[in-house]
């Protein structure tokens, strides 16, 4: 038991660990990149049709950030690609809007970070399992370091 208490402390210290002459460097981060994911009314809020939207976005760390929504239809679309730096943002940047169009009812919309850019691969169709095709996405994109964030919203 003491044993897999040292072995524990020592996996989440993220530092080296000597076995019988062998040595083992490893590094465990544990810090989200993602640490605020929101409409700008807050999570859950309820927007009419023809109403302009806007997120904040806090990043840990510099990256790529795609913004994918699931309609209520059940049809899935990336709206945009950006990299962004570390700090709190508001998406769309700019004079770019997101003006809302049916149709009504819920929409979840997903912050997916890499530390590389994403590629080819885009996220949109109608996708009976949203999270294999999320996990097809995330390989190709093949960052070392990723995550993902879901916040949602009503269209009425």
């Amino acid at each position: 038991m003491r044993l897999l208490v040292v072995f524990l402390v020592g996996l989440l210290s993220a530092c080296t660990v000597t076995l019988e002459g062998v040595s083992l460097t490893y590094r465990l981060d544990l810090t989200p990149a993602i640490l605020r994911f929101e409409p700008d009314r807050g999570m859950g809020a309820t927007y009419f049709v023809g109403e302009d939207i806007r997120f904040f976005l806090t990043l840990e760390t510099p990256g790529w950030v795609s913004l994918v929504v699931v309609d209520p239809d059940g049809r899935t679309y990336e709206l945009d690609r950006f990299y962004l730096g570390r700090g709190t943002h508001v998406l769309p940047p700019g004079a770019y809007r997101y003006t809302l169009t049916p149709p009504r009812g819920l929409h979840r919309v997903r912050a997916i970070y890499t530390d590389t850019e994403p590629g080819a691969l885009r996220l949109e169709g109608f996708f009976t399992d949203w999270d294999a095709r999320l996990r097809v996405y995330l390989e190709a994109s093949r960052a070392r370091h990723r995550h993902v964030v879901e916040t949602y919203f009503y269209l009425l």
